[in-house]
């Protein structure tokens, strides 16, 4: 009996170390984060604090080098960290790294923010899709909303709410020692492993202490679908698979039985639209895409002088310009990728409604329609039968009156492989 009490006594002040040692059993893991901030970095980050939770990690440290990105990609980073069990660690490294519009959030919403040496924070002031500023009214709700948000975070952490507001309103950025003197960050580490040994033993609110002696290192690598998912998430990729989409099917629709450019429009259109799933698309933009498109289609069918043509550029055009919505670096197309694609797919679609167009109203070349009105020479004397050489062949033939032999005739219609000719009239009857 005694012995049993004793084995539960030992077993109760083990489990009391488990609890009061919190965290730092684990493993420190480590994610490589240098890129902008897209669906797909959102996706990586939110899989890696997943993946650190389930393993039960020390702490996970994500060294952060980004230009900025997605507010709503951002917004997933920050809900994972604030929801994580493991303790999250942003450093802002290596030196000459940044942590810029919304990598600022990201570095403050970390239960410990660090910086390198030789880095900067701040720029968080949004602007719209490829980096142009956005309209007064719309640009003052965004900002708000963002002041908002950061100062939410800044108070969570107990940071400096005061220099992130105006890390958004005035885009004022910080070096690594401006930061850790204005209590942005909690510390500054040459490297990893400075960084380790500077908060290992650090209290962290909810989560326990940093127990991070003698812990090993697991590196999450980007896995193949996430580096599928960053090139697919970014917009002017997305945009030029849709239109190189639109343009497969449309030239194998004018054209059947062309094979190639069907299968890799369809590829694209789904690639396409896989893309779309990732980023903030304004479906009036693809309707005008696909209604200029129409436009090109019915410029086949229609004689309308050129008009269709004009209205599918400007269908097109404006279409691309209202495609993606968003405010950030990341949101929308460059105006290097949008004109030179317009353009260019204007010019192709415009070409084969063209070349349609002219196939439709060309004259025949074979059959009836294509012997009806050519010139040929009388070989046997139609009177009114006889026979012509026309097309490089000899024909039955018969005409309305008595035709020499030698004289040029026109065929004015076909009746079961008898041709029904007229003499060619002036100085051109003779051959």
């Amino acid at each position: 009996m005694k012995c049993i009490q004793i084995i539960a006594s030992v077993a109760i002040v083990v489990l009391s170390m488990a609890v009061s040692a919190g965290a730092g059993e684990g493993d420190i893991y480590i994610q490589r984060v240098a890129d902008a901030i897209g669906p797909g970095i959102a996706d990586f980050v939110v899989k890696g604090v997943a993946e650190a939770d389930r393993d039960g990690a020390a702490c996970l440290i994500i060294e952060l080098d980004t230009p900025g990105g997605l507010v709503e990609s951002m917004r997933k980073i920050v809900m994972a960290i604030y929801a994580a069990q493991t303790p999250i660690v942003v450093f802002v490294s290596p030196s000459g790294a940044r942590a810029a519009s919304a990598g600022v959030m990201i570095t403050m919403a970390a239960d410990i923010a660090a910086m390198a040496p030789g880095t900067n924070i701040g720029a968080a002031h949004p602007v719209g899709g490829g980096g142009q500023e956005i309209g007064e009214t719309m640009a003052e709700k965004v900002t708000n909303d963002l002041v908002a948000f950061v100062k939410g975070i800044a108070e969570k952490r107990g940071r400096n709410a005061e220099w992130a507001e105006k890390a958004v309103r005035e885009s004022v950025s910080v070096t690594d020692k401006e930061a850790l003197e204005q209590k942005v960050i909690n510390v500054v580490a040459d490297d990893v492993d400075d960084l380790i040994r500077q908060i290992d033993g650090r209290q962290i609110e909810g989560k326990g202490t940093l127990n991070l002696a003698g812990s090993g290192r697991n590196v999450i690598q980007e896995s193949l679908r996430t580096k599928i998912l960053k090139t697919m998430s970014n917009p002017n990729i997305a945009y030029i698979l849709m239109m190189l989409g639109l343009a497969g099917i449309y030239f194998e629709l004018s054209h059947p039985g062309a094979i190639f450019p069907g299968v890799i429009g369809g590829i694209a259109i789904v690639l396409a639209f896989f893309s779309f799933q990732t980023l903030p698309v304004n479906y009036a933009g693809v309707l005008l895409i696909i209604l200029a498109i129409v436009f090109f289609v019915m410029e086949m069918k229609i004689t309308s002088f050129g008009l269709l043509s004009v209205a599918g550029v400007v269908s097109l055009f404006l279409g691309s310009l209202m495609l993606f919505e968003g405010d950030g670096p990341q949101s929308g197309l460059s105006w290097q990728v949008l004109i030179p694609t317009v353009l260019v797919i204007s010019l192709f679609f415009v070409a084969v409604a063209a070349l349609a167009f002219k196939a439709q109203t060309a004259k025949p070349r074979t059959g009836d329609r294509g012997l009806t009105g050519e010139v040929g020479i009388v070989k046997q004397t139609l009177d009114p039968h006889g026979k012509v050489f026309v097309h490089g062949e000899l024909w039955f033939a018969r005409a309305s009156e008595a035709i020499q032999e030698g004289e040029r005739v026109r065929v004015t219609g076909v009746d079961n492989l008898v041709l029904e000719v007229e003499p060619v009239a002036g100085e051109q009857r003779k051959a």
